[in-house]
């Protein structure tokens, strides 16, 4: 009986042991980490280090409370190193505490640990050396002589390279032509630029004299385009093709063909010919990213309007030249009145649509040969017709929107290569 009571008491002692040793581990946790601090001897796993920390453990079997207690220890030197206010004391850095836009860098010191340098420290050696540069003489950049005013783009603005053209058939002088020795110089801002509203205000209205062009309100003010506010220029959301707003025109899309599935089954889109970029400014709200881009034409720079809202675009035509995007990378592409004739030359720029465009993508196209009956629209309608069954294209929907007046063709690209195979045979058959 004595012996099993002996045996009882050194279970038990064993049990709070054990307790103690969990209720030590489970502190160890709460607190601050500290592991990566500490150096690590050369050839010890790293792995296998934390295993043991976290176990209590090491690899002989035997228990590492010796360990557990001088962590503690560490822990409780630490909280006694902050201030009253709760604030740790941070002796080991002697650089200011960042402000504004890098707040989050306020925990950060220029402590290494292991190999890898930290953000403070890299930092500072990149101001030690910028520093030291300077001490030296570093180069000093001039201003450009420039006098295309605020538009002037050297890729784009490259007459020389524009004059020796030997043919605009193919909208080349609309491409970048980027000079072979490229300036070292700075373009000036404009003159009375301020710094741009932030998102999502900028959507709305921008500053007037960051983008002082007032020919767009001029021509396309009834299509609520862009209009010239006081000091700003305010944008409605309208378009060509949704003069009662973007987001009626989105939602009219989505309802014709409820495949499309804004934000679900379509969330990345090329707009192209996309003007000021209120069709894709306004699919954020429907979460969907929509890259944009338009030409630098004769009616100015309207991609700029859209880069000073906020609105990811880019400067381009649909000419000689492949897009800048990989293949098959977005879930749609829209064309709203984009003035690009997909109809000629066997419709190549076409096939540069099915390049970029998923498998199952949707080709949206609002323009006047899907609803008006003229002449010209009727050609291009049934070459667009022909050309787009060739691409093995199906029609999906055809609808008119009785608020806008205008009509939507939607097509979709096959998910398969079924269509194509078939074509493959039958020619291979009539040969």
């Amino acid at each position: 009986m004595e012996k099993k009571t002996q045996k009882m008491e050194g279970q038990s002692q064993m049990m709070e042991g054990q307790s103690q040793m969990m209720v030590k581990v489970m502190q160890l946790e709460q607190g601050d980490s500290e592991e990566n601090s500490t150096e690590k001897k050369p050839g010890t796993d790293e792995t296998e280090t934390k295993l043991g920390e976290n176990t209590g453990e090491r690899e002989d079997g035997e228990t590492g409370n010796d360990k557990t207690d001088e962590k503690v220890d560490q822990k409780d030197s630490k909280e006694s190193d902050k201030s009253p206010d709760g604030q740790t004391n941070n002796q080991s850095s002697g650089e200011l505490l960042p402000s504004g836009a890098q707040s989050e860098l306020l925990n950060e010191t220029t402590t290494q640990s292991g190999s890898w340098s930290t953000q403070a420290a890299e930092s500072k050696n990149e101001k030690e050396t910028q520093k030291s540069a300077n001490q030296q003489g570093g180069y000093t950049w001039k201003l450009c002589n420039v006098t295309a005013g605020p538009d002037y783009i050297p890729c784009l603005d490259n007459w020389q390279a524009i004059r020796s053209l030997h043919s605009t058939k193919h909208y080349e002088h609309r491409e970048r032509h980027c000079p072979e020795e490229p300036p070292t110089c700075l373009v000036s801002l404009p003159e009375g630029y301020k710094r741009p509203i932030e998102w999502a205000t900028s959507r709305e209205k921008i500053w007037y004299h960051n983008v002082p062009h007032t020919k767009l309100a001029q021509i396309k003010g009834h299509q609520n385009w862009v209009k010239v506010t006081g000091e700003f220029l305010t944008f409605p959301g309208g378009g060509t093709q949704f003069k009662h707003g973007a987001l009626h025109y989105i939602d009219f899309i989505n309802e014709s063909v409820p495949d499309i599935a804004w934000g679900k089954q379509t969330r990345v889109i090329l707009d192209v010919g996309c003007g000021v970029a209120s069709f894709g400014g306004y699919l954020f709200d429907r979460d969907v990213l929509t890259m944009s881009f338009a030409p630098k034409d004769e009616h100015e720079a309207q991609v700029q309007f859209a880069l000073e809202r906020g609105i990811p675009a880019i400067s381009a035509v649909m000419g000689t030249k492949r897009l800048p995007y990989p293949g098959r990378v977005f879930d749609a592409v829209h064309c709203a009145r984009c003035r690009v004739p997909w109809h000629i030359e066997g419709g190549k720029l076409l096939l540069e649509l099915n390049r970029v465009l998923r498998p199952g993508g949707f080709f949206v196209w609002s323009a006047t040969p899907v609803y008006q009956k003229l002449a010209e629209d009727v050609e291009i309608w049934q070459a667009m017709t022909e050309l787009t069954k060739a691409m093995c294209w199906e029609l999906v929907s055809i609808t008119k929107d009785t608020i806008n007046g205008v009509g939507v063709a939607t097509y979709r690209k096959p998910s398969s290569n079924d269509c194509y195979e078939r074509k493959i045979k039958t020619r291979a058959s009539t040969l």
